[in-house]
């Protein structure tokens, strides 16, 4: 950093604002000092992918746009967790409510928008809630798990995207709207009806034309009362009706206020060095919900910023499509009919495919599709240019011969503007990805997704991006594979073959050889390679703890409020008077709020501050349960023949056994273990990574169970007679599992993609077997306990002292 850069504040580290200083940082790498302050504590993530956290399409590391190290490495102060509470505009300085104060030269407010909660009586109780952010996707995933009946308030595009998360989950869900039909704003009725029809086959109820009353229950929600006296039963009420731009910040700072804050064509704001972007800012009149026009309010913002010459904003046309799984849905400009105007309409209810183009002076002016929304891009490009279309109406709305289509899209999108916007999740322009191409030298899909973020998140765009890769770049394309990220075409066995080929240790070493498009990898790359590397070398590679997530890092549960959970390891389940004491004292000790069992048969003690952990393991005195990593969890077991009548071996011990085995071992993702003394199951471990089941004389051994999300029965393995075969096959499969399965699949999901008889058939040898339990037996002789590390470690313990200042990067 120089004297000379100018200090630029961010307020929100949402994607519009973030995305403005991306931008900037293109333009003008080294024109500002930048820091930016973000209510929620996390990094920048795409918000818009919540809907596929929660229809199980993405988890929560997926849909991180920005990982801290982005901050870092861009020089970056960033305020997480922390809200900008008042602006003073004479001395240009802002103030958290954490205590920050800090100077300006330019600020952006990129506040966002507020979910609108119906004013219904009953709406504070438990079980209520908005869609809005990572806390709310949370709060459902949770309440999966104990209720099942979730009612959503809203029948636009978030509510049903919600309301098929909340199916995903496994829970009962009615849409509760009050027009007759779903997504009006967006779709006309044949469309409408379809889509509804689409969403009942799937499990969906709808109650529509009907007005929310009142919200009934105790403490939590019980059931919601409609105006007509009927009734709908709830565990959950998601409210989705809405949202309204955070204007309070600028409201109490003098800056004009509307709807929005209002803006004008550069996004400046009445006050000198303030400007806005996002779904706060109003704009001519118009505040933006949709990503597209805020991203194009973001690249004027950052030209202006970068001194570059702009153009201006001047509004967005926008379109819709609904991203949920089996339903295309496509909506863009007018798609009601105006006076003067008429429509082309094409329904198929065989194939449940719909089009209805909105014409006007020979011009497109809206569009709708159902079913085939591949022309929805060129659709909408016509719209934004206004381009004449007299005498290729029909041709528009009934499309051409599959064969047809892909010899002419070269000349469509050759015919498309720059600025035409190809991947709607991410803002990425045609032009944008033609300069990925021509300038940067991108030859392949995954290069393009490193590149510009283009098709990373849906991949709906994904042909669109394959043709304009045709296009640009011609005969030098190249056909790739996915990757494991957008920073390496290499898929995960060609770098681990390579890894072992070429004998690489570190991460860095494997980033550079390798070739990665990007020098510092991804949140998802460089926690593969710190596994892999662990995984192949277990006696000389360093785990590089900055390639971990924060769990791993801490070796407790972050929960949603920042602070950690501690689960102690309790092998088998099976504890004593004497350790349940200690638990209670330590508990007691340390003012947590809530001890609760787990369906692991663990004790976790929720709500420990991260200064605590350190003093709090000491006084445990007992190992991790590594309830927090990629690792063994927990081995779950019933009484068994010890105390059940109908049990036929002593589960207990096996459990216990497996349990000491392979504590503290990594694998690919987290392994649950259960053993049950009998047929009857009582410890679920046909739905485990690896399940034994007692029979008369010997044991039934069980793989690739899930419970969770994706829930899948075990495929049976083999039977053996006595315990220490258990042991011995199940060393061998664990390790051929870490040696084969890709970071992050779950065993359900290896099992499944290699084929139950193939991993059979890898274990049937048992000179096989043995050589895999030695490899595991020596990866498990060198692990120790985190915790007893960190409390014998005095230069360990100093991460976990809390800081005078907030945590910034």
């Amino acid at each position: 950093m120089t004297a000379t850069r100018k200090k630029l504040v961010l307020v929100g580290n949402g994607m519009a604002g973030v995305w403005a200083i991306e931008h900037l940082l293109k333009l003008a790498p080294e024109a500002y000092e930048i820091t930016i302050f973000g209510s929620e504590p996390h990094p920048n993530y795409n918000r818009i992918m919540l809907s596929s956290v929660l229809a199980g399409g993405a988890n929560m590391d997926e849909i991180i746009i920005n990982d801290l190290e982005w901050y870092r490495s861009h020089n970056i102060t960033l305020y997480i967790g922390q809200t900008v509470t008042a602006i003073d505009t004479d001395k240009r300085v802002i103030y958290s409510d954490k205590g920050i104060e800090t100077e300006y030269d330019e600020l952006i407010l990129a506040t966002g928008s507020h979910p609108f909660m119906l004013p219904l009586p009953g709406a504070d109780k438990k079980g209520v809630i908005a869609f809005r952010d990572i806390k709310d996707c949370e709060i459902m995933q949770e309440t999966a798990k104990s209720y099942r009946k979730a009612v959503v308030i809203g029948g636009g595009l978030l509510g049903l995207e919600a309301a098929r998360g909340l199916l995903h989950l496994g829970m009962e869900v009615s849409v509760v709207h009050i027009n007759e039909y779903i997504m009006e704003r967006q779709l006309d009725q044949p469309a409408s009806i379809m889509l509804r029809k689409e969403l009942e086959d799937q499990g969906m109820k709808f109650l529509l034309n009907k007005q929310s009353e009142a919200i009934l229950g105790q403490k939590r929600v019980k059931s919601l009362l409609f105006a007509d006296g009927s009734t709908v039963e709830a565990d959950l009420i998601v409210m989705a009706v809405g949202i309204k731009p955070n204007i309070k910040l600028a409201q109490k700072s003098g800056i004009t206020i509307n709807r929005g804050i209002v803006v004008n064509d550069y996004m400046e704001t009445n006050i000198p060095g303030i400007s806005a972007v996002g779904e706060c800012a109003e704009h001519r009149g118009i505040a933006y919900g949709l990503v597209a026009p805020l991203y194009e309010q973001g690249a004027v913002l950052a030209k202006r910023l970068a001194g570059v010459v702009t153009e201006g904003y001047a509004g967005s046309v926008t379109s819709t499509k609904l991203k949920v799984s089996g339903v295309n849905v496509f909506s863009a400009g007018q798609f009601t009919e105006p006076e003067n105007s008429r429509a082309l309409r094409f329904q198929d209810e065989i194939d449940g495919v719909y089009k209805k183009l909105v014409i006007q002076n020979d011009k497109l002016i809206g569009a709708v599709l159902f079913g085939d929304t591949n022309d929805g891009a060129q659709l909408f490009s016509m719209i934004k240019k206004g381009e004449n279309i007299k005498g290729r109406e029909k041709e528009l709305l009934l499309g051409i011969s599959a064969d047809a289509f892909s010899a002419g899209q070269g000349n469509r999108l050759e015919e498309m503007a720059d600025d035409e916007i190809i991947c709607g999740c991410n803002g990425v322009s045609k032009g944008r990805i033609a300069e990925a191409i021509q300038s940067e030298g991108c030859t392949s899909v995954g290069q393009i997704k490193a590149c510009t973020k283009a098709s990373a998140s849906c991949g709906g765009c994904k042909p669109l991006v394959e043709g304009l890769l045709q296009l640009y770049a011609g005969d030098a394309v190249v056909t790739v594979k996915e990757g494991i990220c957008g920073c390496t075409p290499l898929g995960r066995d060609e770098i681990v073959s390579e890894i072992k080929r070429m004998e690489l240790k570190t991460v860095k070493e494997v980033m550079n050889v390798l070739e990665w498009n990007v020098e510092e990898g991804c949140s998802k790359c460089r926690p593969s390679l710190n596994y892999y590397l662990g995984m192949l070398w277990p006696e000389e590679y360093v785990d590089e703890k900055e390639s971990r997530f924060t769990n791993e890092r801490y070796h407790a549960n972050i929960q949603k409020d920042g602070t950690y959970s501690v689960v102690p390891r309790i092998y088998g389940g099976v504890t004593s008077p004497a350790a349940l004491k200690k638990i209670a004292e330590v508990a007691e000790k340390f003012d947590v709020p809530m001890v609760k069992f787990t369906g692991g048969q663990r004790i976790d003690l929720l709500g420990v501050k991260k200064e605590d952990l350190p003093k709090m393991w000491e006084e445990l005195d007992m190992p991790s349960g590594h309830a927090y990593g990629k690792t063994l969890r927990t081995v779950k077991t019933c009484v068994g023949s010890t105390f059940c009548r109908f049990g036929t071996q002593d589960a207990i011990g096996m459990g216990i056994r497996l349990e000491k085995e392979f504590e503290r071992l990594t694998a690919p993702a987290k392994v649950k273990l259960a053993v049950s003394g009998c047929p009857r199951n009582c410890a679920e471990a046909t739905i485990k990574d690896f399940g034994v089941v007692a029979i008369d004389g010997g044991w039934e051994l069980h793989i690739g169970g899930n419970g969770g999300v994706h829930v899948r029965a075990t495929d049976l393995l083999c039977v053996v007679k006595t315990d220490d075969e258990v042991v011995e096959w199940a060393s061998a499969f664990l390790q051929y599992y870490r040696e084969s399965a890709g970071w992050n699949e779950r065993t359900a999901a290896w099992v499944e993609r290699v084929g139950v008889d193939s991993v059979k058939k890898a274990l049937e040898n048992r000179e096989d077997r043995l050589a895999l339990q030695e490899r595991i037996q020596k990866t498990l002789s060198l692990t120790t306990d985190p915790w007893k590390q960190i409390v014998n470690e005095p230069e360990l313990r100093k991460n976990f002292e809390p800081i005078t200042q907030p945590e910034t990067v």
